[in-house]
Parts: structure tokens; C-alpha cells; sequence
């Protein structure tokens, strides 16, 4: 690398950086032990596909003895996925955070556990993480701020109820999200992207017109808007986005029992515009997050978008101007589409590089991308969707080092001053999210 890449990775490491989308939690703010690094979801993945047998996330509450189970079982395939972009940020969190230099084998791994546990699991050492990444502050769900004790380092976003996202095999998936608001007088985590429908228990089910306003009025009116910055939800590329009528609605609901892709297209749109309608009278400068391109598998998702789904969706921002519209996308192929999106509707703004797409390469292309097609004020360049502070760590470091790469050589090629590059990545790091989501 050359010397300016060193001397432009020097001073955006010493830049304050805005985390815009994680699920940190009050209640663990690191890691408490190995299994909330080493079973990262990114890193489960990879070893489902090296072989291990365990492909499912593990659930929020882990007891020890699953936790250790899981362990147990990944560990012999840890060598098979050192080529990793995701064991490299393994790698890094191990050694920067925890002193921890050898490999991880099935002999060594429950000392790494105790010494995780023994040396992190702690807020005082979450903040001190949080520190040595340069994060001043991140966003999070706001069910995870629990008893308000990181206000002071967290904004809120909400993920309540996710009427545009498809489910494994179910197709009434709008309905049930609306029904799990309906049934909550306070917002509450929300479903999981695997949920099952035989483990949903609501006792107000909708069936009627009547009560798809009825639960959507109550949705809204409880929407605690003082206490977040955004509200976040999914956009599935399996759904057709167009205009649907009351009579369709109705049709589709008289055949919730039966419904199909028809039903689920149906009860999305009509959801989502009446929430849309609804909103815009509310708080129309409140930005959407909308993830998209990440459609579910059995235990994950796959990287995936229709080729219909982008101007579907461009006509949707485009007929409520109203409102702000701010998009992460998992789908590499899409990012050209989505820029001139952008580009064409004010309302929309594209948000870093999620999922699928966090790997190096990746990020350097989008950003490149992103660089040469859209205003700064229209892309943010930063955000870690980390459920722990050492994920937040590892992954603001990727991010710096490849935006530090970038600008440095579009300097050395004439393009950017040294003075605008570094101003550019003061507003991918931290401003243009800030400016967005008005956080002071």
C-alpha cells in the first residue's frame, strides 16, 4: 500500500464514526464468550457451508450448555474458512480485543470461552471497545436500549412489524406482522426472519377490512416517535409492488386459509400503502430503512432481486414524496439500479454495505460506485449491523481501511484533493447518516 493510504488510514481511524444499524444490546453490550463471536451469523454461515451440521442461528438467550454444544461442534471446522473475509474479522477481534493469537482447535476453545467471559461480557468493556473503534455513538432496536442505561451512546430505530417481507412458505406473513403489533400495547422485538406460523399465538386475528384499520391505527398510535430516529423494515423481492383495491383486499382475506402468492402480494401492498398514506400525515420527515435483496432459506437468506422489484419500487417512493426513503441492499448486481434510483427520486438515500455485500471487494466496488454517481449527502458510508461492540470494532476497521484505499487512490490519480477526500470520509463515516436521521 502507499504512503498515503497509510496517511489517510491514520486520520480516518481518528475519525468519530456513526454506527447507523445494529441490534446491540443493553443486556450484552460484548461479547459474552466465545459463541457471540465465533457464532456471529455472517460466521455461522460459513461453517454450515464447510460442513458443520448446525446452520440455525442461536437463539438470543443462549443457557451455557447449548451455547457450549454449538461450540463444540463448529470448532473442527474453523480451518476451512481462514480464507474468509468474515474469519479475518474473527481473527481481528480475537487478537486486538482479547490478546488471543493462536488458532482456535477443539483443545483450546473453552479456555478462549473463559477467557471471553472473564475479560468482556461486561458494559464497562463494551464502552471501552466501542471507544477503540471510533464510534461516538450507534443505532440500535429500541427494544434493546431495555433499562436506558447507553442512552447516552445509543439512538433508537424501530423493527416492530415488517409488512413487506416474505417468510419461508408463508404467504399471509403482512397479516401476521400486522396482527403481532395489534396484540402488543408497547412495540416488542420482532418476528424472526425463520419464524414458524404454528408458533404464532395472537389473540386478535385479522379478518376483515375493518380489522386491517383497526390494527394499523393501533400500530401507528403507538409508535413511541420521541425515543427514535427511524423505523426499520424489509422489502422482499417475491412480492409484485403495485396498486391493489379494497375489493382485492377483501377477496384476499376471505381466502387467508388458502392464500398463496396472489394473497401474500395483496395483503402487502395494501398494508404498505395505507401505512405509507398514513404516516406521511404523521411524521413525514422520519426516515423508512428498508432492507431489501436478502430473501430467506430454511436457516438464512439468500442474495437475491427480481428484476421487476427495483421500478416497482422506484414507483412507490416516487408517489409519496413526502416521505424519506433510505435503502440497505444485500445484492451487489442491483447497486447501479439502485444508484440511479437515487439519483432520480430526492427521497431516497442508500445506506452502506449490508449482509451479503460486507466483504472487502465488495465494498470497494460499491463505494466506487456510490463515489462516482451519487451526491455524499445520498450515501451512507458506514454501519455494522453487529449484534456485539466487537463485531461494531472489526467492521468499522474493514470499512475504514477500504475507504482509506479508495480515496487515496483517486487522489493519486488527480480526482480528489487531499483536503476533499478526507472531508468525504467525515461524511461517510459519521455526517451524512447524522444529516439523515437527524441526530444531533
Amino acid at each position: 500500500m502507499s504512503k498515503l493510504y497509510e496517511e489517510f488510514l491514520a486520520e480516518l481511524s481518528a475519525m468519530a464514526a456513526f454506527d447507523a444499524h445494529t441490534h446491540l444490546d443493553v443486556a450484552h453490550l460484548s461479547a459474552r464468550g466465545l459463541h457471540d463471536i465465533l457464532l456471529y451469523h455472517m460466521v455461522i454461515s460459513d461453517l454450515y457451508s464447510a460442513g458443520c451440521p448446525d446452520g440455525a442461528r442461536l437463539p438470543e438467550e443462549p443457557s451455557e450448555e447449548e451455547a457450549a454444544m454449538r461450540l463444540e461442534r463448529a470448532v473442527p471446522y474453523v480451518p476451512y474458512i481462514r480464507n474468509t473475509g468474515c474469519y479475518w474479522l474473527m481473527e481481528t477481534i480475537l487478537r486486538e480485543l482479547y490478546d488471543w493469537e493462536e488458532p482456535v482447535t477443539p483443545q483450546n476453545w473453552q479456555r478462549l470461552h473463559d477467557h471471553i467471559q472473564k475479560t468482556g461480557n461486561s458494559q464497562q468493556f463494551g464502552r471501552e471497545v466501542m471507544r477503540k473503534a471510533g464510534i461516538a455513538k450507534s443505532n440500535t432496536e429500541l427494544w434493546r436500549g431495555r433499562d436506558g442505561s447507553c442512552d447516552d451512546i445509543f439512538t433508537y430505530s424501530l423493527e416492530w412489524s415488517f409488512f413487506t417481507r416474505a417468510q419461508w412458505g408463508i404467504f399471509d406473513t403482512a397479516l401476521i406482522e400486522l396482527e403481532h403489533a395489534w396484540n402488543h400495547e408497547e412495540p416488542c422485538p420482532p418476528l424472526p426472519v425463520t419464524a414458524r406460523e404454528e408458533d404464532l399465538r395472537f389473540e386478535k386475528k385479522i379478518a376483515t377490512l375493518a380489522d386491517v384499520d383497526a390494527a394499523l391505527t393501533h400500530y401507528l398510535s403507538r409508535i413511541p416517535y420521541d425515543k427514535i430516529i427511524t423505523i426499520a423494515s424489509h422489502f422482499s423481492t417475491h412480492i409484485r409492488y403495485g396498486k391493489v383495491s379494497k375489493a382485492d383486499m377483501e377477496k384476499a382475506l376471505a381466502n387467508r386459509a388458502n392464500a398463496g402468492e396472489w394473497e401474500r402480494d395483496v395483503y402487502a401492498n395494501y398494508i404498505l400503502e395505507e401505512f405509507l398514506c398514513r404516516f406521511e400525515t404523521i411524521r413525514p420527515e422520519m426516515p423508512l430503512q428498508f432492507s431489501m435483496a436478502a430473501e430467506p432459506l430454511p436457516f438464512e437468506t439468500i442474495s437475491v432481486m427480481h428484476s421487476q422489484t427495483p421500478l416497482e419500487l422506484a414507483g412507490i417512493i416516487a408517489a409519496h414524496p413526502k416521505l424519506q426513503f433510505n435503502f440497505h441492499i444485500s445484492n451487489m448486481a442491483v447497486n447501479q439500479t439502485f444508484c440511479t434510483m437515487a439519483r432520480e427520486l430526492p427521497n431516497l438515500s442508500l445506506n452502506a454495505y449490508w449482509w451479503h455485500n460486507f466483504f472487502p471487494s465488495f465494498i470497494e466496488r460499491l463505494l466506487c460506485e456510490r463515489l462516482d454517481m451519487l451526491a455524499i449527502n445520498k450515501q451512507v458510508g458506514y454501519f455494522s449491523d453487529a449484534y456485539t461492540m466487537e463485531w461494531s470494532y472489526a467492521k468499522a476497521k474493514l470499512v475504514r481501511q477500504v475507504t482509506a484505499k479508495v480515496l487515496a487512490q483517486r487522489v493519486e490519480q488527480g480526482r480528489y484533493t487531499k483536503e476533499t477526500a478526507l472531508w468525504i470520509a467525515q461524511q461517510l463515516l459519521a455526517g451524512t447518516a447524522k444529516g439523515l436521521f437527524q441526530v444531533k
